[in-house]
């Protein structure tokens, strides 16, 4: 059924068999170890197989299942090497592709949205989607005025369906933790949940996506397509070209995937800063490096998909860049007392400053010195410093909380982190923080001390 199903109770059939599939094979595998067949060979097989299961079944689904699995995707490079191997190639597909819908479902949505004689907008329209993602699919055409565009229709029924999907994977979220070492996979779905509203709504998005087309004309670093006409379920935008990102993750050279990674890591602080908005769904299928046919230095990252944003008027907040700015300067006292007022620290609990600094200070060593290399050996260390529930990382980060107003830039910097270990980009991240950071470069403060890049 190449359809978005509409039926919450076979969507739930599909996402309910996953864990009796997952069982099913840790028997076998069981069975063929008595077998005599190598430990190593038969977990290497179950990797694989799990695998596909687990990504064919969330991407054929749409909705919440694929919007989960890209939300996954972009941790990849936290994974073990032995077990990311098998799930590489199965979560790089999430990002950038999903099963079209008929050609009588989109003709019927455009008729409904833009009205029946739709094809008057348009002086070419193309049947075949360009792109497919969890909720909508893009086709390629052009407007009435000559201008190349991408014109976006949403799944009929996908408000439903997101909803039921995440529901359903909030019952069986404990089954995903193995996937990711230290990360907590239940307030994801619910998050994203939570936004199910904004990211059905495709004026809202236009509205994003034309602030950062306002802002960012002209720019040298980041281009975003502006939009051209916009319903609640049918949105046009100027049409983009350019190399995928994860084109670049996996076949671009050391120069293109640092100039990549740059361009992110400028992208994620100079954004809020600028707009106001923060761009809350960075797994690479939203970017596009737009190359002009000249070297990688002097590349543009193009934006899409705005259907998720964190609203921050008065960009990312102060006490971030503060509490980053002390810790780097080793206060470790003025960093408790941050952490405590922003809601991080409960009053309840007591924790030792100099513990919560040795907590942190391998976490913001990106920040610490000129330019950072960042690798998955380097992510795949600080998960497992965390997951481990014998480190006393694992047992004062049990203590930490996570306030609300925190927590998308928290996921959305996390992300944006792990597509930066992807990309195994050097980035001068201090200077991003430096120009675009509220409260890092603390006016009138003693500077920044800087020390050795460990990651070299």
């Amino acid at each position: 059924m190449s359809d978005l199903p509409r039926k919450a109770v076979t969507r739930t059939a599909k996402l309910a068999a996953l864990p009796l599939g997952f069982a099913g094979r840790a028997t076998l595998g069981l069975g063929k170890r008595l077998g005599g067949r190598p430990a190593d060979e038969v977990s290497a097989e179950l990797q694989k197989r799990t695998a596909e299961q687990l990504f064919a079944t969330l991407g054929s689904l749409k909705g919440g299942a694929m919007k989960f699995g890209q939300a996954l995707s972009v941790f990849e490079a936290a994974l073990p090497e032995e077990v990311a191997g098998p799930y590489r190639a199965a979560l790089t597909k999430l990002q950038d592709a999903a099963p079209p819908m008929p050609t009588r479902t989109v003709h019927g949505v455009l008729a409904e949205r833009l009205g029946e004689d739709w094809r008057e907008l348009f002086t070419e329209f193309e049947d075949q989607p360009a792109a497919a993602a969890s909720i909508g699919q893009v086709h390629r055409a052009v407007w009435h005025d000559g201008r190349k565009v991408a014109v976006k229709v949403q799944y009929p029924g996908a408000g439903d369906a997101l909803l039921s999907d995440l529901n359903q994977l909030g019952r069986v979220a404990r089954l995903f933790g193995p996937l990711i070492p230290g990360m907590d996979i239940k307030p994801l779905i619910t998050e994203l949940r939570d936004r199910i509203s904004e990211e059905l709504d495709y004026e809202l998005e236009a509205q994003a996506q034309h602030a950062h087309a306002a802002e960012f004309a002209g720019d040298p670093d980041v281009f975003v397509p502006d939009v051209v006409h916009r319903t609640e379920r049918v949105l046009v935008t100027e049409w983009m070209d350019g190399v995928p990102l994860a084109e670049v993750i996996s076949r671009g050279s050391k120069e293109m995937r640092d100039r990549a990674g740059q361009l992110l890591a400028g992208f994620l602080f100079a954004g809020p800063a600028r707009t106001g908005l923060l761009h809350a769904d960075p797994h690479p299928g939203n970017f596009r490096l737009l190359t002009d046919d000249g070297p990688a230095a002097g590349w543009r990252l193009g934006v899409l998909d705005f259907g998720t944003v964190d609203r921050l008027p008065e960009g990312l907040p102060v006490p971030i860049g503060t509490a980053l700015r002390m810790a780097l300067a080793d206060d470790a006292e003025s960093v408790h007392a941050m952490l405590r007022q922003e809601g991080f620290v409960r009053p309840t609990i007591d924790l030792d400053p100099d513990a919560v600094l040795d907590y942190l200070r391998p976490i913001i060593e990106p920040a610490a010195v000129e330019e950072f290399t960042f690798a998955r050996d380097w992510m795949r260390a600080q998960a497992a410093r965390i997951a481990d529930p014998r480190s006393p990382a694992h047992q004062l980060g049990k203590q930490l909380n996570l306030p609300p107003s925190y927590l998308l830039i928290h996921r959305v910097t996390l992300s944006t982190i792990g597509v930066l270990c992807q990309l195994a980009a050097t980035v001068r991240l201090r200077d991003e923080l430096l120009e675009w950071l509220p409260g890092f470069a603390g006016d009138g403060e003693a500077p920044l001390p800087e020390v050795e890049d460990a990651s070299a």
